[in-house]
């Protein structure tokens, strides 16, 4: 199982991709659905689970790539 994939606001401005118990981001991006794009991606190619946060770093929303017993086709 891959690491769960967190999307955070960067203090500088942007938006960045990070891997669970990652000091650095996977990626920096300037808007919040880049950001969520990339973060998705590696989320479903680990099969881990993705965390979107808000501005003020509360999680918005979780995504389960890994587990879900019926995936959409396609």
């Amino acid at each position: 199982m891959g690491k769960n994939q967190h999307v955070v606001p960067d203090s500088n401005g942007g938006w960045n991709v990070k891997g669970e118990g990652n000091s650095k981001a996977t990626a920096h991006t300037n808007t919040k659905a880049e950001a969520e794009k990339i973060a998705r991606k590696i989320s479903k190619n680990q099969g881990s689970e993705l965390f979107i946060h808000g501005r003020n770093g509360k999680i918005q929303r979780r995504d389960s790539h890994g587990n879900d017993p019926h995936p959409p086709k396609g």
